[in-house]
């Protein structure tokens, strides 16, 4: 797991993204252990209090649990709950921004998935 930090945001929140998009993108699927919290301590150099944080999040969102004496795992029926709430979010804070700059530079969305279908924008 490469990751670059930015000031942008908590440290925490960028690895909890880095797991999200690492369970999008099929990375981890259900059943599968996420890096350990020592791992990614020793691996990156942050405090571990950091990556329990990240973690702990994902536990509340009910993406991953936590096995005593294992590690945390991605649950069944966690990707699809992320998926859902991903979405949700884009379309809720991301799309409507789309939306106005589609406007702006005169697209539709007809309009665009016929220029993206064809190879050519």
């Amino acid at each position: 797991m490469a990751i670059t930090w930015n000031d942008n945001a908590p440290i925490y929140r960028q690895l909890k993204e880095r797991v999200v998009m690492m369970i999008l993108d099929g990375s981890l699927k259900a059943g599968d252990a996420l890096p350990s919290v020592r791992q990614i301590a020793a691996d990156f150099q942050l405090n571990p209090i950091t990556i329990s944080r990240a973690y702990q999040e994902l536990v509340d969102e009910n993406i991953v649990e936590k096995r005593r004496g294992l590690g945390m795992y991605v649950i069944e029926g966690g990707v699809e709950q992320l998926l859902a709430s991903e979405r949700e979010r884009f379309i809720r804070d991301e799309w409507p921004t789309v939306l106005a700059r589609m406007a702006r530079l005169g697209l539709d969305v007809e309009m665009l998935a016929q220029i993206t279908s064809k190879g050519k924008l």
